[in-house]
């Protein structure tokens, strides 16, 4: 993985994101968006296998649905194909051969 790649994978995932556990998955799956879907997953389910809500009356309140909502937004992002992702082609693009389309118009005659 190059790092150019790399960085995108932290700005995606966050900068705490252990890079030798990037470089492992990258190599094992080659792709970033592999990559970043599988881990946006994992920290999804670990938040699904906690209680969302917890409530101690007067004591300490802890909402994390908010956090499991931006997880799925992130998810569904990246799950798009015409998301850019550095090293990968998103449909439609100019550099990506064939598939375009070509009007001919008659010149108008005097």
């Amino acid at each position: 993985m190059d790092d150019a790649s790399r960085r995108w994978l932290l700005a995606t995932l966050g900068p705490a994101t252990d890079t030798t556990d990037l470089d492992q998955r990258y190599a094992r799956l080659h792709s970033l968006r592999a990559v970043a879907l599988e881990v946006l997953r994992e920290r999804r389910a670990a938040l699904l296998a906690q209680p969302l809500k917890l409530a101690l009356s007067g004591v300490v309140s802890v909402d994390t649905s908010g956090n499991v909502a931006a997880l799925d937004r992130q998810i569904s992002e990246l799950e798009d194909p015409t998301t850019p992702v550095p090293g990968e082609q998103t449909p439609g693009d100019p550099d990506e051969p064939g598939g375009g389309v070509l009007y001919l118009r008659e010149r108008p005659r005097r």
